[in-house]
């Protein structure tokens, strides 16, 4: 089975964060209410910045896929 490249989170423990996680490498969680990322791996200096070439794609992919499952929902 492959799993979804992206899935909403939720935690009670904080009842305004929009939490998406990225499954794919690099993974991550973003928090789309506050932009807070943490890293799930560990980056070298050359990995950083190729690393901050492609982080703005993903996160906008996120935002994307956040969207997209809200209109399912209000559907």
């Amino acid at each position: 089975m492959e799993f979804p490249k992206f899935l909403l989170g939720d935690n009670t423990d904080y009842p305004d964060a929009i939490f998406i996680i990225h499954t794919d490498f690099p993974r991550f969680i973003i928090d789309l209410a506050t932009d807070d990322v943490e890293w799930f791996e560990e980056f070298d200096k050359s990995e950083q910045e190729e690393l901050l070439q492609e982080a703005e794609t993903l996160f906008q992919a996120a935002n994307d896929f956040y969207d997209r499952e809200i209109e399912q929902y209000e559907e």
